[in-house]
C-alpha cells in the first residue's frame, strides 16, 4: 500500500525531474561535518567566524544564527544590512530581519528604523511576545521597551550615495550589486548585496536560521521584501533542513520560496536540487526574472548545503570543524548581467 509521505514525495520530486532533464547530472551539493554553519555571499565568511565561535562550544544554533549575523549588521561598511544600509528613496533607514529555531519558534521584525541590530528585536519578538512579526513604528516601540539603544542609521556615507541617487532619481535592479544598480558604482570597490541569510546545525543535531537586510536601495517607503517573511526569506524544518534567499524579494515572496525548498527536501531532494526547482518555478511563472538575481541556500539535517541562483555571480560561504573560511560559487541557470 502506498502511503501518504510517499505520495507527497512523488509528487514533489516530478517538477524538479522534469525541470533537470533525463541526461542531466544533479548536483551532489557539500557535505560538511556537524555542527557546521552557511551564509549567502561574501560578508558571510566574517559573520560564519562568529557563528562558529558558539558552535564550537557545543552551543545552540540558535544563538549561533544570531551572533552570526549581528557581524554584517555592524559592519559599516557594508551598505544592504545593519546600521549602514542605503535608505529608501526619502532617506529612511528602514531594516527587516526574522530568525527561526529548531521547534518552529519564530520571530520577525519588518520596516524598524533607529535600531542597528534587527536580529535581536525579531528574536526577542519571538521570545517576548505571543507574536511572530512586529512592524514600523509598532516594532521600534517594542524594541525601545526591551531595551535596544536608539540610533540614527543614516551614515555620511549612506546620505552622500542617496544624495547623489536623488539626481537621477533611476530605480532598476540588476543582479549580483544592488548599488551598481542604481548607477553609482561600488563606493570603495567592495561588494554590496541585499541580505545575509544564515543556516546552522549544532552539535546535537539541531537546525536554526537567521536572515537580516536593510533591503534595496533606494525602495519605495514602507516596501518590506522576503527577508523578514517565515516562509519567503528564512524557513527552517528541524526534521528534514532549512533554507534561506537573497535577491530581488518580490520573487521569493511570490513562490513562498525557502518553505518550497524545505518541501522539496521533505520530498526527497538535495539541498541544491531542492534550490535549482524552487528557482526553476520562478523562472517558469515568470520568464522575464532571468534578467534580475534570486539565490536560495539549503542545509539539510545530514549538514549537506547546496545553493543555486537565477544568475551566476551568487556565492555563499560555509564553515565546520573540518575546514573554515569556505567561499563557494552556486551554480546557476544564466551567466551574470
Amino acid at each position: 500500500m502506498t502511503d501518504r509521505r510517499s505520495v507527497l514525495k512523488a509528487s514533489l520530486m516530478a517538477p524538479a525531474l522534469l525541470a533537470r532533464g533525463a541526461s542531466a547530472q544533479p548536483s551532489s551539493g557539500v557535505q560538511l561535518r556537524r555542527p557546521c554553519v552557511v551564509s549567502t555571499w561574501d560578508f558571510g565568511v566574517a559573520a560564519n567566524k562568529a557563528a562558529w565561535t558558539v558552535l564550537s562550544r557545543n552551543g545552540r544554533a540558535l544563538d549561533a544564527v544570531e551572533t552570526g549575523v549581528k557581524v554584517p549588521e555592524a559592519d559599516l561598511k557594508n551598505h544592504s544590512v545593519g546600521r549602514a544600509g542605503y535608505p529608501d528613496r526619502d532617506g529612511h533607514v528602514t531594516l527587516d530581519a526574522s530568525i527561526m529555531d529548531e521547534h518552529a519558534n519564530c520571530g520577525a521584525v519588518a520596516a524598524l528604523e533607529h535600531i542597528a541590530h534587527p536580529i535581536s528585536v525579531a528574536r526577542a519578538v519571538m521570545e517576548k511576545t505571543p507574536h511572530v512579526f512586529l512592524a514600523g513604528e509598532g516594532a521600534l516601540q517594542f524594541a525601545l521597551e526591551q531595551g535596544f539603544k536608539r540610533e540614527e542609521l543614516l551614515t555620511p556615507e549612506s546620505r552622500k550615495a542617496w544624495q547623489e541617487w536623488l539626481k537621477t532619481a533611476h530605480y532598476q535592479p540588476v543582479a549580483n550589486s544592488e548599488v551598481k544598480s542604481y548607477g553609482l558604482g561600488t563606493p570603495g570597490g567592495a561588494k554590496n548585496h541585499d541580505t545575509i541569510g544564515m543556516l546552522a546545525l549544532d552539535a546535537q543535531g539541531n537546525l536554526s536560521g537567521a536572515c537580516t537586510t536593510s533591503g534595496m536601495a533606494w525602495k519605495l517607503f514602507g516596501r518590506v521584501g522576503d527577508s523578514p517573511i517565515i516562509g519567503a526569506g528564512l524557513y527552517v524544518d528541524n526534521e528534514f533542513g532549512a533554507a534561506t534567499s537573497t535577491g530581488v524579494g518580490e520573487e521569493v515572496i511570490r513562490n513562498a520560496g525557502s518553505f518550497l525548498v524545505v518541501e522539496l527536501m521533505r520530498g526527497g531532494l538535495s539541498p541544491t536540487e531542492a534550490c535549482k526547482e524552487a528557482v526553476t518555478r520562478i523562472l517558469k511563472r515568470r520568464p522575464e526574472t532571468k534578467a534580475v538575481q534570486v539565490g536560495f541556500l539549503a542545509l539539510n539535517k545530514k549538514g549537506e548545503a547546496g545553493a543555486w541562483a537565477i544568475q551566476k555571480g551568487f556565492n555563499y560561504a560555509l564553515c565546520d570543524a573540518d575546514k573554515q573560511d569556505r567561499l563557494l560559487a552556486s551554480e546557476a541557470f544564466y551567466p551574470a548581467t
